[in-house]
């Protein structure tokens, strides 16, 4: 009988499930992400066949060590939920849900039903991003506080029904919000429910110091998305791309010391997306659209940062074939691993 069988007659007898408890936070936990080119893939590999569900991905990370999984719960169904929570008593693993917030009081019915499925799942954190890169979104700085009008109230949306279910959201600084920003906007709804996902690189793009970012965030944070980047100039302005974790520009143990002081068991998850870097063209009039008030301080003080940290080259995934990618994606997260184990003591 193989495990999914097993499960399957397990859940026909099964008593109401207990209370799923929380991994060792000490080991690493990975975001789904991380497996871009893996998850649903549509190819054929017998090496390194596509991941069909979460159950295939907990089955693949359990044996790399990793304790803890990070992805979207936006599809699973009940019984689906009853499987990851018994694979997770199974394995000694943890478990952590990605949510589309509610931006309107009509969606607010899909927000509360996808997250009491994710309970059933044990799940009891969450992680949320309200937007993407903003200086490729907006032209105008109205659009985007039309945006950040939406984003505070689908954060007001979601906090009593969190509230309700018992769990608790981080939102991202996803290359959306500055700083000040989503500071504001989690001081403004004071709820133990809605807190920070603190992703330790991605502030970086908004010209912010990615330490000074961590500090700031780490009183609110529920979870983390841990990456590492490395940095090169370009003529308009810098490149910045996820590298395994000590080989980039990032003082990550310093970072896991402030988090986890300020929040004790906080649990991490690697975020190492296998990607062609990305360009933060902050020498762009374009750029500054969003944020005209921006300190030209802020802009002089990355830059030098960026000299000083520069990286002889950055990663080149072009003319890869997919099973070329699908192997490096794989050396990039087992290098992560690797090196954790120095990183999480």
């Amino acid at each position: 009988m193989n495990r999914r069988c097993l499960f399957s007659a397990m859940l026909a007898t099964a008593l109401p499930l207990p209370a799923a408890e929380r991994t060792d936070a000490g080991r690493l936990g990975l975001v789904l992400a991380s497996y871009t080119h893996r998850w649903r893939g549509k190819y054929s590999s017998f090496k390194i066949p596509p991941f069909k569900d979460a159950l295939d991905v907990m089955d693949h990370i359990r044996g790399l060590g990793f304790g803890s999984l990070q992805m979207p719960v936006n599809d699973w169904t009940l019984d689906l939920a009853r499987q990851i929570r018994r694979t997770c008593e199974s394995y000694g693993m943890g478990i952590e849900g990605s949510i589309r917030l509610p931006m309107t009081e009509a969606d607010a019915g899909r927000f509360e039903r996808e997250l009491r499925t994710a309970r059933e799942a044990g799940v009891t954190v969450l992680r949320s991003a309200l937007g993407g890169r903003r200086y490729e979104l907006f032209t105008r700085r109205a659009d985007f506080e039309a945006w950040k009008t939406g984003a505070l109230k689908a954060m007001a949306l979601a906090e009593p029904v969190a509230r309700k279910v018992q769990v608790k959201i981080g939102i991202e600084n996803h290359k959306d919000w500055e700083l000040s920003e989503l500071l504001d906007a989690l001081k403004g709804l004071s709820s133990e429910s809605i807190g920070a996902c603190v992703d330790t690189g991605n502030s970086l793009a908004l010209l912010e110091d990615p330490l000074a970012v961590v500090e700031a965030l780490a009183p609110y944070a529920v979870t983390v998305h841990l990456k590492d980047v490395a940095v090169r100039a370009y003529e308009d302005g810098f490149r910045m791309s996820e590298v395994p974790l000590g080989t980039g520009s990032l003082d990550l143990p310093k970072m896991i010391q402030i988090l986890r002081k300020a929040v004790p068991g906080i649990q991490m998850h690697l975020e190492m997306i296998t990607r062609e870097p990305l360009d933060i063209p902050c020498l762009r009039e374009t750029y500054w659209a969003s944020f005209p008030d921006k300190p030209g301080l802020d802009l002089a003080r990355t830059l030098a940062w960026v000299q000083a940290h520069e990286a002889e080259k950055l990663p080149d995934l072009r003319g890869l074939s997919k099973l070329a990618l699908l192997n490096l994606e794989e050396e990039n997260i087992l290098a992560c691993q690797s090196r954790a184990t120095e990183l999480m003591r």
